[in-house]
């Protein structure tokens, strides 16, 4: 029986940022799809590391959309990221599953989602283990 992930904010919030430390990595070696594929990973962590610090019950999930519908109910101003979770959510896709042609991500796709994630990121992170 696999172990079961924990419900510390801080644990979800240390693999985030080496998520997010990849995406610089892969970028830096010309791998916009494995770039993006760590972006949606690094920005998944991070909304169950806010989740995982207003008491949030852990579920197993990668939609982000689905996530940050759960972060609403501790601030509605989230709802302005909602592009970049559904734009980014097509990343993790791209990477997991082969399409019979290219996708045509480019490195100038990921440096703009990152642009707009660094944002999120540092909107969450600032409310980490705030009460609601």
């Amino acid at each position: 029986m696999p172990p079961s992930e924990s419900s510390y904010y801080a644990d979800w919030l240390r693999i985030a940022e080496k998520d997010l430390r990849r995406v610089h990595n892969l970028l830096s070696f010309n791998d916009a799809e494995g770039a993006g594929f760590y972006l949606q990973q690094a920005i998944e962590k991070y909304l169950k590391a806010f989740l995982l610090s207003k008491e949030w019950q852990l579920k197993r999930i990668h939609d982000l959309e689905a996530l940050l519908n759960d972060a609403l109910v501790y601030d509605v101003s989230l709802e302005s990221f909602r592009a970049l979770c559904q734009r980014v959510s097509g990343f993790y896709f791209l990477e997991r599953y082969p399409l019979p042609m290219a996708a045509g991500i480019s490195e100038e796709d990921i440096r703009e989602a990152l642009d707009e994630a660094n944002e999120f990121i540092g909107t969450l992170k600032s409310q980490l283990g705030q009460c609601p």
